[in-house]
């Protein structure tokens, strides 16, 4: 788990500045955990495809995080 949450801004800013990640790993992490619990060991990929499945259920700042990355 730890591992994803330091691995999701990553993958969602991979040409972003180091301090430019942080909102998108505190805006995302809580709804990494409530929706996509089960799918965290299965890889990034997995986890983002099952926060764009959720998507209408997202807090408005993982929703922004996601939308300012093309996803």
């Amino acid at each position: 788990m730890t591992r994803f949450l330091f691995i999701l801004p990553l993958l969602l800013c991979a040409s972003a500045a180091s301090a430019q990640q942080q909102p998108g790993h505190d805006a995302c992490a809580r709804d990494v955990t409530r929706f996509c619990r089960a799918v965290m060991n299965n890889g990034d990929g997995a986890v983002l495809a099952c926060l764009k499945q959720n998507r209408a259920r997202l807090s408005k700042g993982c929703d922004k995080v996601l939308t300012d990355h093309g996803q």
